[in-house]
């Protein structure tokens, strides 16, 4: 399962990084960017986390509110946005089933073992809280500008 462009975003909640519900559908009527990543305090989640905090303020500007995930507990976000001085708010989505909705948490290859994880993947929704744009296999350098670029497209 994976959410398509036009589809709108699943009414599934997480845990902010400190412990509250987040219900996705109560995030509807401003743009939202969700972005997937595997693991806090790892170089390239830690560049990723870094980017989209770089963008920060640009992306309020435009009336866009971020949101980072991954299936890290709220602690270890918490220590990861203090270690960092991160801006980008993070949630934990332990149990997997907003990744499994969005179609974030697929099957990978490393030396010829296969397993389960979280694919680097963003999703841009309008403020009608439907997907305009999702990027999948995403590639960390220049990333978070390609999305606020296109946040800014949506008006």
């Amino acid at each position: 399962m994976a959410l398509d462009e036009g589809d709108t975003i699943p009414d599934l909640a997480l845990v902010d990084s400190d412990g509250a519900e987040l219900r996705l559908r109560d995030l509807v009527g401003q743009k939202l960017v969700i972005y997937f990543y595997p693991k806090d305090d790892t170089s390239g989640c830690t560049k990723e986390a870094q980017d989209f905090s770089q963008h920060r303020a640009a992306f309020d500007a435009a009336g866009v509110r971020l949101l980072g995930v991954s299936k890290d507990s709220p602690d270890k976000h918490r220590k990861f946005i203090d270690k960092y001085a991160l801006t980008v708010p993070l949630a934990s989505d332990e149990p997997g089933a907003v990744l499994e909705a969005f179609g974030a948490w697929v099957e990978k290859s490393m030396y010829g073992k296969k397993y389960m994880g979280i694919e680097r993947s963003t999703f841009l929704f309008g403020a009608d809280g439907r997907l305009a744009q999702a990027w999948r296999k995403v590639k960390v350098p220049g990333h978070a500008a390609a999305v606020l670029e296109a946040a800014r497209a949506l008006g």
